[in-house]
């Protein structure tokens, strides 16, 4: 088993100057504190650990600057591979509960119905609005227009087209956010 010891100074320059050969080292030397770390910071399966110890060996190789010290530089490590454990744990926490959240009862069977009623009452309330304002509203959010683009088309400064965009929103707002049993 090759010694555990190494020349911090001269390994973290040679890594930050892009040496592969130095980070194989350090990858060589460090793999298994790193894997123990994440082991004991999560408490994962040995798939999830490798996972974030390859996270940690890409985020030390990007980062890597020279360091003197061989304990300062096992310091840093830990701190990357413990980053990297509480980043891999938030992921899997948002994960989780999107899945949870995905599999409540009536998730899974889309509400075409509602999605419909709704769209048909959009289409009802686009039509009451004036021809202009109908324009404004379909250049931005069909075309995909900025608000410079429609501006020159239409012979208005990007401001009054924002604000009147954002009337035609405000107005439209109300009328779509109540249930069809309000109306």
């Amino acid at each position: 088993m090759p010694s555990t010891t190494l020349d911090a100074g001269k390994v973290t320059r040679a890594i930050a100057s892009g040496d592969s050969g130095a980070f194989a080292l350090l990858y060589e030397r460090r793999f298994d504190r790193c894997y123990a770390i994440a082991a004991r910071s999560t408490g994962l399966c040995e798939a999830e650990c490798l996972d974030i110890v390859q996270d940690s060996f890409l985020k030390i190789a990007r980062s890597i600057r020279p360091i003197d010290s061989e304990a300062a530089l096992d310091a840093w490590m830990v701190k990357v591979v413990r980053s990297c454990a509480w980043d891999h744990l938030r992921r899997e926490k948002r994960r989780r509960r999107r899945e949870a959240h995905a599999a409540a009862p009536g998730a899974a069977e889309a509400p075409l119905e509602a999605i419909d009623e709704r769209l048909a009452a959009l289409r009802e309330e686009l039509s009451g609005l004036d021809l202009a304002t109908r324009e404004l509203l379909d250049l931005r959010y069909r075309a995909g227009m900025t608000l410079q683009s429609i501006g020159r088309v239409v012979g208005l400064k990007p401001g009054a087209v924002d604000g009147r965009i954002r009337r035609a929103e405000a107005a439209l707002r109300p009328r779509l956010e109540e249930t069809p049993d309000d109306r």
